[in-house]
């Protein structure tokens, strides 16, 4: 397939993504809020001391705990990827919060919650990532040692040395997502950072709320400099003591069972009718949840594929200079630093729940992230002598030769987008995260079981045109590139 063509395609969806779309800004006074934000934004407000202080650790401590037992996990799953690919994928279809609104159900509002939340999408992402490590370890190596070994032993004697470097390195980039992941925990009850940000917003305490970004930011800008590996083993020790002193209410004896048995369907539960429940279920929430779903992320990734084409170039020296390179990359790393589903519902204030604030929110993230790859692979082209600078090297020299690149992250992002893009039903918006937080609060876990599987559904489809379009277009491995992020 020729690349025109995927685009050509591409440009069609997304216009009549934008035609069945819902951008209606709706709140009647957006410029007061922003005027009243901006009034914070100049006057953060820490007196809370405690409460923030509480809530960072327990960010850190969430993170570090769910990022280093997903890694565990996946490594243990690398090796058998090919086994448990379905499985893997699976987990890691569905989002964080996702997982949360169900455990909530089983463990309450506790560590274990948190912990799990993370680990259990992660440890499908490493298996996934670890595994192609592990495939493109130099055989030369292995052939060297004596016949007969069991494969254990050549997998942790050879293999995974080999690999170590690009997994503590893309350790470090997933560890740089679980503190999001984290702190968005906080909008489902758990009192992290998110938690926090919710709070202050929903009183009109942007001050506070400034405060709060203002943290969350200190911890994940500079988190190359004090993640030392060497301190780790001391970072999941003190996290795991900080979680051992978070009081949670318990759930009283049997939450397990009760799970279990309100995810079968009613049907089978209760006798009721097979129909109106599969009309409920599929037609009245998952069909039109599915479609919001892909109308969005189909929007915001476009929105984000624009963004990264123009900005890309800011943080290229022979085309921004200098100064501006290093204003670039810091506004794409800001940018880049604030979880989705956090700058979704700050836009959500200003405008109201509709699709705009979640486009703006996904366009912005990942566009950021696009960018932010595509340049530093820009900045390390060779060009010649008398190559131009400026916007005419951007146009002439240095998009078309990272268009293939640029286009395999593109459709990389377009997964982890349409995740995202479910959870912002969580903020009002009619994607499948709206339904399935309706099952939640009415105790319908049947029909979120149900609604969640559509998701894993979508994902894996999803998954599959994206490999399908880089195979044939004949594009580089963005997950390659992705994993650099941790040396940036």
């Amino acid at each position: 397939m020729k690349a025109r063509h995927a685009l050509a395609g591409f440009a069609v969806v997304t216009l009549i993504a934008i035609l069945l779309s819902d951008m209606t800004a709706r709140r009647p006074d957006p410029w007061l809020t922003l005027a009243a934000m901006g009034r914070g934004i100049i006057t953060p407000d820490f007196s809370d001391f405690t409460g923030l202080a509480t809530a960072t650790g327990l960010t850190l401590a969430f993170a570090f705990c769910g990022v280093g037992l997903g890694a565990t996990v996946g490594l243990i799953l690398a090796p058998i990827y090919a086994r448990v690919r379905v499985l893997c994928v699976s987990v890691r279809a569905v989002h964080e919060l996702f997982w949360a609104l169900l455990l909530l159900n089983i463990t309450g509002i506790s560590p274990i919650t948190g912990v799990l939340a993370i680990a259990l999408p992660y440890s499908g992402i490493f298996a996934k990532v670890f595994a192609e490590y592990l495939e493109e370890a130099d055989p030369a190596a292995e052939a060297a040692l004596p016949r007969g070994l069991p494969a254990t032993i050549r997998l942790i004697w050879v293999r995974i040395p080999q690999c170590l470097p690009q997994m503590q390195t893309y350790t470090l980039y997933r560890l740089e997502c679980g503190l999001r992941s984290s702190a968005v925990l906080g909008f489902v009850g758990l009192p992290t950072l998110g938690f926090e940000l919710e709070s202050t917003f929903r009183q009109g305490l942007y001050g506070e709320a400034t405060a709060v970004l203002l943290i969350f930011l200190a911890l994940i800008l500079p988190m190359r400099r004090w993640v030392i590996w060497r301190l780790v083993p001391f970072y999941l020790l003190a996290s795991i003591m900080a979680l051992s002193l978070f009081k949670s209410p318990p759930m009283g004896a049997g939450a397990l069972m009760r799970f279990l048995n309100d995810i079968i369907p009613a049907p089978i539960r209760t006798g009721a009718d097979w129909s109106s429940w599969l009309d409920k279920v599929f037609v009245q929430q998952a069909w039109p949840g599915a479609m919001d779903t892909l109308v969005l992320s189909q929007i915001a990734l476009a929105g984000a594929a624009l963004l990264a084409a123009i900005a890309f170039p800011a943080i290229v020296p022979r085309v921004a200079g200098r100064v501006g390179a290093v204003i670039g990359h810091g506004v794409l790393v800001v940018l880049r630093s604030i979880p989705e589903y956090m700058l979704a519902f700050v836009f959500v204030q200003i405008l109201g729940a509709s699709m705009l604030p979640a486009i703006l929110a996904l366009a912005l993230h990942n566009g950021a992230i696009i960018a932010h790859l595509a340049g530093r692979q820009a900045t390390g082209v060779d060009l010649r002598p008398d190559a131009p600078r400026g916007l005419t090297l951007w146009a002439w020299e240095l998009f078309p030769r990272m268009s293939g690149t640029f286009w395999a992250l593109c459709l990389y992002r377009w997964e982890i987008i349409l995740r995202e893009s479910a959870i912002m039903g969580l903020l009002g918006i009619a994607t499948l995260g709206f339904y399935i937080q309706t099952g939640v609060q009415e105790l319908r876990l049947d029909r979120v079981i149900a609604l969640l599987l559509v998701s894993i559904l979508l994902t894996f489809i999803i998954d599959q045109i994206s490999r399908s379009l880089r195979r044939r277009m004949q594009l580089g491995g963005a997950l390659r590139v992705e994993a650099t992020r941790g040396r940036s």
